[in-house]
């Protein structure tokens, strides 16, 4: 059963797969900061946030999220989920994957929680066993 952090998280992914980009801007804070994977750049603020995923619309198709390893902590009015993100998409006509430890980042504001950094480096594949 998932905890309340990773439930947020799960409907994150459920929108981005779902290319419901509005969804996903109303899940972060006022003072949210997140990276951009794709650009390699900090976004530092919910509107440098909001001018990416809306630049995503016409770019990237075809998304599917996969979270594993899922750990989630709260203390007080913030939280923490860290889990390791499997994703596929489709940017500008390329197929892509992304294997990546993932950290997210909350605070209680609004009557709930709110993303206020998410964190996701993808790493390059492994040797071959």
């Amino acid at each position: 059963m998932a905890g309340e952090l990773e439930a947020i998280v799960l409907d994150l992914f459920a929108a981005l797969d779902g290319r419901d980009f509005a969804a996903i801007q109303g899940m972060f804070g006022d003072d949210a900061q997140a990276i951009d994977e794709i650009s390699r750049r900090w976004l530092r603020s919910p509107d440098e946030i909001s001018a990416t995923i809306r630049q995503f619309e016409a770019t990237i198709h075809d998304i599917h999220s996969d979270m594993r390893d899922v750990h989630e902590r709260s203390w007080g009015d913030t939280g923490l989920l860290t889990c390791w993100l499997e994703q596929d998409y489709t940017l500008e006509g390329q197929r892509q994957h992304v294997s990546a430890p993932t950290s997210v980042g909350f605070r209680r504001d609004r009557g709930g929680w709110r993303i206020v950094l998410l964190h996701s480096i993808p790493l390059p594949e492994g040797p071959s066993s």
